[in-house]
């Protein structure tokens, strides 16, 4: 398995589709109502939220199919 690291750059087409998969698979088993990560990137830190609700004024069709 690759360390956390251990490639630098954007993501191959086949790491875009198993992050997909796997989140597809995250959301279906292990979701309960809400998630909050946030992680450092050379840009600052990046804040993530995984929720079952649409945000505040959000549309469904805001958001695209995985």
């Amino acid at each position: 398995m690759m360390s956390e690291m251990e490639s630098d750059g954007p993501l191959s087409d086949a790491e875009a589709e198993r992050l997909r998969l796997l989140l597809k698979r995250y959301l279906s088993h292990e979701l309960d109502q809400w998630e909050t990560w946030k992680s450092e990137t050379p840009y600052g830190p990046a804040y993530v939220l995984l929720s079952r609700a649409l945000p505040d004024g959000g549309l469904p069709e805001y958001f695209p199919d995985l």
